[in-house]
Parts: structure tokens; sequence; C-alpha cells
């Protein structure tokens, strides 16, 4: 399996994901979201993320979109042919092809998201966003920390699941559980907080001074190529829709 996206630069992943996504925005419509999910579908093999993979890591937009379909058939505009009403619940023509509409518009939207910024290296990121973006250096140090912690979010889950275990706390219900849970990864994320805060200042991160960086970083070939595919794929998607006639401005 190819893995093109290991040769890209992470803001020319994260501009290509604005190309590809922001014009969808534009039209709410099952013609052009389901033509950009199936690109996203054939261009997958070159990704480096197979099919299981993704299925695994996409399971919260299996609910998210029933949630938004859902939600959008019972409260979309009314239009056409009604089927069911009841208070400010109508469900209709326009409500349910609105509600198929966002469902398919959430995987079009969200698959893209996990493929290209799921591997993302946070030291690569923040090179690329200082040296690229000329983005202040507290900001890139602190969207480093910010998605470094985040991934460690799993492991702690893992290792205070194996401690309560351990001190027979494993037995409370799935809820107290839960919460307790949670609130141990906050003072986790807490006090880590207060460590890297206590680091930066330590190494002069809340100076005016320039820093220099380590490894420089540029865009190349590939990341114009990547930038300019997911651009087209996504007026390609647009513009089919155009052509059948399903082109519907903000769902209009």
């Amino acid at each position: 399996m190819l893995d093109l996206l290991a040769r890209t630069n992470p803001v020319a992943r994260i501009t290509a994901l604005a190309f590809l996504t922001t014009p969808l925005l534009l039209s709410v419509d099952v013609v052009s979201a389901s033509c950009c999910l199936a690109l996203i579908i054939v261009a997958l093999p070159f990704t480096g993320t197979g099919i299981r993979q993704l299925l695994i890591r996409a399971w919260p937009l299996f609910l998210a979109a029933p949630l938004s379909g859902v939600s959008m058939a019972l409260y979309g505009r009314p239009e056409g042919a009604e089927y069911f009403s009841f208070g400010w619940i109508h469900i209709t023509d326009n409500s349910i092809q609105l509600a198929l509409a966002i469902m398919v518009r959430v995987f079009a939207v969200g698959i893209p998201a996990m493929v290209l910024i799921g591997r993302t290296d946070p030291t690569d990121l923040g090179d690329s966003l200082a040296q690229i973006w000329r983005l202040p250096a507290r900001f890139v140090i602190g969207a480093v920390a910010g998605v470094r912690l985040a991934t460690l979010f799993q492991r702690d889950w893992q290792a205070m699941s194996r401690a309560r275990r351990s001190r027979g706390l494993a037995d409370d219900a799935r809820l107290i559980r839960g919460v307790t849970m949670l609130f141990g990864l906050l003072v986790l994320a807490l006090r880590r907080g207060a460590k890297l805060a206590t680091a930066m200042e330590a190494r002069a991160f809340g100076t005016d001074v320039p820093r220099t960086w380590a490894r420089p970083t540029r865009l190349s070939g590939w990341d114009w190529l990547l930038m300019v595919v997911c651009l087209a794929a996504s007026l390609l998607s647009l513009g089919v829709a155009v052509a059948t006639g399903d082109f519907r401005f903000l769902g209009a």
C-alpha cells in the first residue's frame, strides 16, 4: 500500500483539507457529497490507510451521521409531500433529502479529516506552522503540546483502568466508573499543563527573542499536488451537482 501522504508537509495537509471540505459547505445535496466521498474512497489506497483501519477510527462518524440525519428529517424546512407531522416536527420530501445529504456529508468531511490529519507528527507540525505560516512561537509550541498531549489520553485511560482493576475498583457501575475516569484524566491534564508551562518558561518561550529552528522545512511538489488534487475533487463534485441540477446553495 502506497503512503504518499508521508511525503507531504503538515500545513499542506491542513490546507488540502480546507480546499476539499470548504467548497462542499456551499451546497447541501446528496450528489456532491456522494461524488466527493467516492473520490476519497478511490484515493484511499494511496494514503497508507486501509479500509479496516479507517472503519475502526471512524466510529464516531457512524454515531454523528444518523443523529444529524434524524434531526434534519424531523426539523428540516417542510416542502413537498408530507409523511408525518406533530407539533414542530414535519417529515417531508425536502427534510428527507436534506437528512440524506447531511448524513453523507458528515462522512465526506470527516473521513478526509481523519486521513489527512490523523497521523500528523507534532514536531513536524510545529516546524511547518513556524517556518511556512510564520505563526508566533507561543502559538506554535502550544499547538505542538496540545497535539502531543491529546495522543496520550488513550494511554492514560488504559493505565488508569489497570490501576483501578488492581485495586478492586473495576466493579463499579459503568456510568460511575466513566465519570471517575474522566475526572482522573482532567487532573492528569492539569498537572501536565502546569509542568509544561514551567518547562516552556524555563526555556525562554515567554520572551520576544526570535528563535531558530533545528529542522528547516518547506513545501515540495508533492504538497502542491495534494492541494491541487483536493481542490479539484471538491470542485468536480460541485460541478457534477450543478450538471445534474441537484446543487442547492446552503440547502435552499
